[in-house]
């Protein structure tokens, strides 16, 4: 395993509940029983706050760690951009993470596409959220 994997996820900023939430969701992997629950507080098309909590493995905790940390202060258009090059990340004609987004190639690399589901785990909870 990559050491930077296990560094990223130990930042646990982010692991809470928001109180005052306008946008929720849960989600689960169905292939390993990842589970992810995340709240979001959204002010004038912006995310000002983002917690989670989740049941996972590491490089699902990774991958909602650098999502939370990034997405705050973002608009939800940004995150919803975001969202669409991430999800196509491991198919042969994706295309590159967009250098404001560089911070996401720490984890998302070929070499992890084992890790594929648990990786867009946090991604796909947090469309469910806004509804995307």
């Amino acid at each position: 395993m990559d050491l930077k994997i296990l560094q990223i996820a130990s930042n646990t900023e982010n692991n809470k509940v928001i109180k005052g939430h306008t946008h929720k969701a849960s989600h689960k992997n169905a292939i390993c029983g990842d589970q992810m629950e995340i709240s979001l507080k959204v002010k004038e098309n912006k995310i000002i706050d983002f917690g989670y909590q989740c049941k996972s493995c590491v490089y699902c905790q990774a991958s909602v760690s650098l999502l939370s940390s990034s997405s705050i202060n973002k608009n939800v258009e940004s995150i919803k951009s975001l969202l669409n090059i991430i999800e196509n990340f491991f198919n042969d004609n994706a295309k590159n993470i967009p250098k404001e987004w560089k911070i996401f190639k720490q984890i998302f690399d070929k070499k992890n596409i084992s890790r594929k589901e648990c990786l867009l785990l946090p991604f796909k909870t947090v469309s469910k959220a806004l509804k995307l």
